[in-house]
């Protein structure tokens, strides 16, 4: 059996109001539409659920029993569709957000915090992670996007480009070098790097390694068992310097400044990567507020998320 949605708000509203014509008053019908579909579910049931009158309509006990089992059920269906129109438009559901670098502060953090609130209702949920992780969870859709360096295209992934920041030195405050406005990598010469065992250690790794060979420096490089957090008070404690984004500089360590490289070609851009299959309103919504702060706004998209969050255009932070 399989009883039209219509066909029941009218018995609803009918016998709510015990008028077959104020029902159509509040539905907006005709009085003959409100009879012909109460008529049309008393077949379909095989009870008489009304008995008509000049003043009106009266429940019968068959009709008694039906409206109170199904009054339930409609108000669920009813809360189900208000939940599933809301997940819709972005106004709930859940994000998954896989990062790399620190949300201290910088680019990322801002955009977190604004869609936080332009979307309250929209749970965000941030995993840690290395590249190679994040990818693999975005193309089983275990993550919605991530936020990784580099513009470089994955298989079955989109990409693009949100934002840049500039590379610094993390040092020690008492390092020979930690009165200096900026360094470039002569200056590192003689230091001994150190960089995490974990994400995003290998990336730094890797950026040292092809940056210095650029500048003809030969980098002495340690690879601690240590986290990103770890790794950083193990240089506050003078164990060695290492490289960081930006967004670190929001990071109040005891005893650690940060100094930034001067070469142009030390800055990196962050890109979001996500699967074109991703389908969730949530992860849209979101990707169009970072294009909006990012001043990458995409076609056919209207220029509202940032001034609404009341923040500047952010494509190169502080490069």
């Amino acid at each position: 059996m399989s009883l039209e949605n219509a066909n029941l708000r009218c018995f609803i509203v009918a016998a709510n109001r015990r008028s077959f014509r104020e029902a159509a008053t509040v539905l907006r019908v005709r009085q003959s539409s409100v009879s012909r579909a109460i008529s049309r579910l008393e077949d379909e049931l095989g009870v008489s659920l009304f008995v008509r009158h000049r003043s009106g309509a009266r429940l019968t006990a068959a009709g008694e029993r039906f409206l109170s089992a199904v009054l339930p059920a409609c108000e669920q269906l009813e809360t189900a569709q208000r939940t599933a129109a809301a997940a819709g438009r972005a106004e709930t559901g859940i994000v998954q957000v896989g990062v790399l670098t620190s949300l201290a502060g910088g680019f990322l953090r801002s955009l977190l915090h604004g869609y936080r609130k332009l979307n309250p209702g929209v749970e965000i949920d941030v995993h840690d992670g290395s590249r190679d992780s994040h990818l693999a969870a975005i193309q089983k859709h275990a993550l919605d996007v991530a936020f990784l360096t580099g513009t470089e295209r994955a298989p079955y992934c989109e990409c693009a480009e949100i934002w840049r920041e500039r590379v610094h030195v993390a040092l020690w405050k008492d390092h020979h070098l930690a009165g200096r406005h900026c360094l470039d990598w002569d200056d590192l010469r003689k230091e001994r790097f150190i960089v995490s065992r974990f994400a995003p250690g290998m990336e730094v790794q890797n950026y040292i390694v092809r940056r210095a060979s650029t500048c003809g420096v030969r980098p002495n490089i340690e690879i601690k068992n240590a986290g990103r957090e770890t790794l950083m008070n193990l240089v506050s404690l003078g164990q060695g310097i290492t490289l960081v984004s930006a967004a670190w500089a929001s990071v109040g360590l005891p005893d650690l400044v940060l100094r930034p490289l001067s070469d142009a070609h030390d800055v990196i851009p962050f890109s979001a990567v996500w699967s074109a299959q991703n389908d969730n309103p949530a992860l849209r919504r979101l990707l169009s507020i970072a294009h909006m702060m990012s001043g990458h706004a995409r076609p056919g998209t209207s220029d509202w998320a940032a001034p609404t969050l009341g923040i500047r255009r952010l494509h190169d932070v502080n490069a």
